[in-house]
């Protein structure tokens, strides 16, 4: 479509030029605030938003020559003021659910209406162009229109409010979905195929094991009860309950359940309208007391265990009676008055202080103490064993069997302490090298 065309559709198409020039500029004004509150609109928003405005100008077109042909509206006034009211309500619903979107996490009303225009929109594209035509006419014009408005707003986004939403169609749909994974036998979820086969052939054994049970009770005859066991044994084997312990438990549970339904009518169970009485204490019941020796004072007991020393000296008394009051008390240094000093001398304001260190000469024998505790430390070092852990060779098991090849040779090993001498390793070490070494004998 080339400029002449659409100069010359405007020309002939006054009006619905004129309601998206105003559109176009109610959008150009909307897209400068979000531009400086945001900083920068998305090139898809910015695409969205052309191709609702001309859908939204498609739509016009449909409601102008509707009004003229169906609503008898003859007078361009006329026409010119009520041709748009769908498309301007459209949009001003679509801004009041963007609106609502802020502030409420969700479309609300204006959004659900948006959808109501949208579906009555679609009666004029049919009364125009027919069937085939009149499809094409709804789904670019109204259709279009208000899903490119959705998408170009964000409308179609919701905030995640913490929980499921309350509205009655939200808790239609979820009691709907739920009841209908129910009645499918689907409610419970995360389960493979091989748990659904299974969980399905452990309730059908359920069943035919009672069914047994009651053809043995009732002495059929014998080639049904030879036909309800070998139909139990093939559910059984389908529910792998011999091979899993879970599965076992849960068949063994409800086969239980379906031998025992009967006595739930014979439990003695007590009233729930009654309040348990409180247990009486029972006054027969012993009590046992513990026999403890009266304590020994310190003296008698010191006299007695340690009689060499001489006895404990007496107690403190407390250097404050009872009943008296301690005051607080606070040591202030008295002060010190400034010495004078002659008018050429500035006055000092800081002290002026030099540290010297000063060496502390060792004790005697402390020397001595120092280099035999170093070397001691030098003793029980030990280098970084970065061997790999067994069944691999130590590092040092090759080094260990060329040093040692004679003795090897001849049958011997190494002692434990020749070893931590030739390496400075330790105990551990030196025994996992000797027992490396052991399979290297003749």
């Amino acid at each position: 479509m080339t400029f002449p065309v659409l100069a010359e559709w405007a020309r002939t198409h006054p009006y619905p030029t004129g309601v998206l020039a105003v559109l176009a500029a109610v959008l150009a004004y909307l897209l400068h605030r979000v531009r400086r509150a945001a900083g920068h609109v998305p090139g898809a928003v910015v695409m969205a938003t052309v191709g609702a405005m001309v859908s939204t100008a498609y739509s016009a077109d449909t409601s102008w020559n509707f009004a003229r042909d169906h609503l008898g509206m003859t007078s361009s006034t006329e026409r010119t003021i009520m041709f748009s009211a769908a498309e301007i309500g459209l949009f001003a619903m679509a801004l009041m659910a963007r609106q609502n979107l802020r502030t409420q996490g969700a479309a609300g009303t204006p959004g659900v209406l948006v959808w109501v225009v949208t579906a009555v929109m679609v009666i004029p594209a049919y009364s125009e162009s027919g069937i085939i035509a009149g499809t094409v006419r709804a789904f670019v014009g109204p259709v279009m229109a208000a899903l490119l408005w959705h998408l170009a707003m964000g409308i179609e986004l919701r905030h995640v409010t913490g929980g499921d939403s309350q509205s009655l169609p939200a808790v239609l749909a979820r009691e709907l979905r739920e009841r209908l994974l129910s009645w499918l036998g689907l409610a419970v979820r995360g389960r493979d195929a091989a748990q659904i086969t299974r969980d399905r052939w452990t309730r059908i054994a359920t069943h035919r094991a009672a069914r047994l049970a009651d053809l043995e009770a009732t002495t059929a005859r014998p080639w049904r009860l030879r036909r309800a066991r070998r139909r139990l044994a093939e559910a059984v084997d389908h529910t792998d309950a011999a091979v899993l312990p879970a599965q076992r438990a849960v068949l063994l549970d409800r086969i239980a359940a379906h031998h025992h339904a009967a006595a739930l009518a014979t439990v003695a169970l007590p009233s729930p309208w009654q309040t348990a009485p409180a247990p009486a204490p029972d006054a027969t019941a012993g009590v046992e007391v513990e026999r403890v020796p009266a304590p020994v004072p310190v003296p008698e007991v010191q006299a007695t265990a340690y009689p060499q020393l001489p006895p404990a000296a007496r107690a403190v008394p407390q250097a404050v009676p009872a009943g008296a009051r301690l005051l607080p008390l606070v040591a202030r240094p008295a002060p010190v008055p400034a010495p004078s000093v002659l008018a050429a001398e500035p006055p000092r304001t800081r002290a002026e202080v030099r540290a010297e260190y000063v060496p502390e000469a060792p004790e005697p024998g402390e020397y001595a103490t120092s280099q035999i505790t170093r070397m001691m430390l030098a003793e029980q070092a030990e280098p970084v064993d970065d061997s790999p852990p067994p069944p691999a060779e130590d590092t040092l098991t090759a080094r260990a069997r060329a040093d040692f090849l004679s003795d090897l040779v001849a049958g011997d090993l190494p002692t434990y302490r020749a070893l931590k001498a030739k390496y400075g390793i330790g105990q551990i070490r030196a025994e996992r090298i000797r027992a490396e070494l052991e399979r290297f004998l003749p």
